[in-house]
């Protein structure tokens, strides 16, 4: 479909997060345009920008989102809020217009799991879709990857970020990011368990997002494997260009291991994949790359999803 039509967006959430992805928006966007930025602190450096740029502000949060003349046309909201501030932002939205559709830049999972190179297309039509966590971006892909191969019995990730990286939100969040991580490892990734690990890095200067994953899976051909680690880093790179594979594949072929929960004197193919993902600098620098990779990703799912809306519109 080709059309000039674009739906309008708003973002709840002026931190780190939220500028970051209306930055992307403004320069990326094809088939949405951000046309409200909704935080509560006045003085905050997202709504400076945002009102410098010509969009609607007010630090008034969701209350003040729905009081603003142009409301009623807005189709999409993404929240780069909390959890807890999430669930509660849905049922607000949602009395007014029962048919919005919420990007969930949080942990507070109400809608699917949604991770664009894996499952993105089955949920287009979600009335909600949550991106799972920073951490979950990088690495569920590749728990994905080895996946499609041979059945994942467990997987483990290790997300280091930058603790200049990690602002209010992320640090109030660390149970749910682990719990959602987690989960979605095993409801997206395919592995029957899934454990998920964040580490904010004092480093300084600031080091890049780094993420290590391991799974215990079946065995398999090994370079089925690696092959579908590459071609899956190459799929997210497609949106979060400075993703990439630290070193090659590594395995181990291990037996008599036990991993509660799943069992026994057991054998299998231990595969490690270490990965950096290095931001695009849109408005914090390249290290913040947990930034980058969580918002390229809601930009991915929003655009196509709007795709979708606008072609069943014109149909």
């Amino acid at each position: 479909m080709t059309t000039n039509k674009k739906l309008q967006a708003a973002i709840i959430g002026s931190g780190n997060i939220g500028t970051d992805l209306m930055i992307k928006i403004l320069r990326h966007g094809k088939y949405i345009e951000i046309v409200a930025m909704v935080g509560i602190d006045p003085a905050s450096d997202g709504l400076a920008r945002a009102a410098r740029l010509g969009i609607a502000t007010t630090h008034e949060g969701v209350l003040g989102l729905m009081s603003l003349p142009h409301f009623a046309d807005i189709d999409i909201v993404f929240d780069a809020t909390s959890a807890g501030a999430h669930i509660r932002n849905d049922a607000l939205l949602r009395s007014t217009k029962p048919g919005i559709r919420m990007i969930d830049l949080t942990p507070a999972a109400i809608g699917p799991y949604c991770i664009p190179v894996v499952n993105g297309e089955d949920h287009l039509d979600a009335f909600n879709v949550n991106m799972v966590t920073c951490g979950g971006q990088a690495t569920i892909p590749m728990v994905a990857a080895v996946s499609r191969i041979a059945k994942v019995h467990y997987g483990e990730i290790v997300a280091s970020i930058s603790s200049k990286s990690a602002g209010p939100g992320t640090r109030a969040n660390i149970d749910e990011f682990t719990e959602t991580t987690s989960k979605a490892i095993e409801v997206v990734g395919g592995a029957v368990k899934g454990k998920a690990i964040i580490v904010l890095n004092p480093a300084d200067p600031p080091l890049m997002m780094r993420d290590t994953v391991y799974t215990f899976s079946e065995f398999a051909d090994e370079t089925a494997i690696a092959d579908s680690v590459q071609q899956m880093a190459l799929a997210v790179q497609s949106y979060v260009p400075g993703y990439r594979l630290k070193q090659q594949v590594q395995f181990d072929r291990l037996s008599g291991l036990t991993i509660p929960g799943i069992g026994s004197n057991l054998s299998g193919l231990k595969t490690a994949i270490f990965l950096e993902v290095e931001g695009a600098a849109h408005y914090l620098p390249a290290y913040a790359g947990n930034l980058d990779i969580m918002t390229s990703a809601a930009l991915r799912t929003a655009e196509h999803m709007a795709q979708r809306m606008l072609a069943s519109a014109t149909a």
